[in-house]
């Protein structure tokens, strides 16, 4: 049946509607974390909306050279958070751009042959990744929700009620409905926590009042990318572990489309990301990647053509160029974006649980690369100062809790599977189903 323009275009603000919350929260947690002002705040949020709309038509866009050609939507990956403020903090922003440039230019070069390099990344190793980025992030939500690490009410009942309050209005939301008000209860949290906040007087409307209507991209807006070692390696690994994420929500959406990939499918898909990471490096935005929530609405609707991908992609520009609806999400409070980030960042780590579902426990092998890289991400975390005495420039690998636990799970599993064929390790990728 051939829908009407007003349908798709409702069908493609659903689509932007579903992906909001973890597009707008990334930005404010690195922003945040990074103390940037609230007009680098705004302009982060909007360029970041931009950019996922651009992202999202290269990948749609199925052509000679790049795109997977599914109703896939792009975002930016809640893997890099961690990197991204720990390479911020030691470095500055010049060199989280510059090694954001570098993984997209390997991401690149390796699209015709990853396909065969995800042997390296079996669900053994992507669980454990996947259960130690929600891990390693759940203290920063903890600190937003009693008010942001050194406010001076931190703790503040007040904000307690805020964050819980938003927290609560989630789990309603999911128990109470489904299909599209359940796949968009973290942004209604936010925007009933917000409007609570503010008439607790725990709203400055500021950022919104200074920020302009329109405009343009500013490539480099933070200064000319620096390249440092520890840092590129560091985020061309968020970018191959996005890119193992993203094959699952490939295959997912071909087993929903009936459609059979084929290597140069994967390749083209692997290669539209590795440009969208450079285009958010060239405008100082984030890595991307494919978001595995939009894979349930084209379940749900049964719709399944990309022209509504195409109408979301286009609704993400318009609110990239229109700073004073991005400057919006710069006002939501610490402790009701904690509450959001709480249940998100729970989320993470469920899904990790799940991924793990997938791996034989009864190996003993794999029990222990679990328990191991959990361990050394959890740990890192806990007592950051463990790696101090190490030279500065191995501590960038080592004071993330994410990347240690990831180059301990990828180092473990290269250990116990290598060179044997046990079938025990892993389950094929194919049969990897993402809900």
């Amino acid at each position: 049946m051939k829908m009407k323009w007003w349908q798709i275009g409702s069908l493609g603000i659903q689509h932007v509607l579903a992906m909001y919350a973890g597009a707008i929260v990334v930005p404010l947690i690195v922003g945040g974390a990074l103390h940037l002002t609230s007009e680098q705040l705004t302009y982060l949020v909007a360029i970041d909306l931009l950019t996922c709309g651009i992202a999202t038509f290269l990948q749609a866009w199925k052509n000679k050279w790049f795109g997977i050609g599914l109703p896939v939507m792009l975002g930016c990956t809640f893997t890099a958070v961690g990197p991204m403020i720990a390479i911020g903090g030691q470095y500055g922003m010049p060199a989280v751009y510059g090694a954001i440039l570098c993984a997209g230019a390997v991401v690149v070069l390796i699209s015709p042959y990853f396909g065969k390099l995800r042997t390296l990344f079996p669900p053994v190793v992507t669980g454990s990744v996947v259960t130690v980025i929600g891990l390693t992030l759940i203290p920063a939500a903890v600190n937003n929700m009693a008010g942001g690490q050194g406010a001076k009410d931190f703790g503040d009942p007040a904000n307690l009620a805020l964050s819980f309050g938003v927290l609560a209005i989630i789990i309603v939301l999911y128990r109470c409905f489904k299909g599209f008000i359940r796949s968009i209860a973290i942004l209604l949290g936010m925007a009933a926590g917000t409007a609570a906040a503010a008439m607790m007087g725990k709203v400055d409307w500021t950022a919104v009042a200074e920020a302009s209507w329109v405009h343009w991209p500013q490539p480099f807006y933070f200064g000319a990318p620096s390249f440092h070692g520890p840092a590129v390696f560091t985020m061309v690994l968020v970018a191959i572990v996005s890119l193992v994420e993203s094959t699952g929500v490939y295959f997912a959406l071909s087993d929903i489309c009936r459609r059979r990939l084929t290597d140069d499918d994967l390749a083209g898909g692997y290669r539209a990301e590795g440009l969208a990471i450079i285009i958010g490096g060239l405008l100082n935005a984030f890595p991307y990647t494919t978001y595995s929530q939009n894979v349930g609405l084209v379940q749900l609707s049964g719709v399944k053509t990309r022209s509504v991908i195409y109408a979301a992609a286009a609704f993400l520009v318009l609110l990239g160029f229109v700073p004073k609806i991005a400057a919006v999400a710069t006002i939501i409070p610490a402790p009701v974006l904690g509450g959001a980030m709480l249940a998100m960042f729970g989320m993470v780590i469920a899904y990790g649980v799940k991924m793990l579902g997938q791996v034989d426990l009864t190996v003993q092998e794999n029990l222990l690369i679990i328990a191991c890289s959990v361990g050394v991400g959890l740990g890192v975390t806990a007592v950051p100062n463990l790696f101090a005495e190490l030279p500065t420039g191995l501590r960038i690998l080592t004071d993330s809790g994410i990347v240690a636990g990831s180059m301990t799970a990828i180092i473990l599993n290269a250990v116990f599977h290598f060179g044997k064929a046990r079938k025990a390790a892993t389950l094929p990728l194919q049969e990897q189903k993402i809900s």
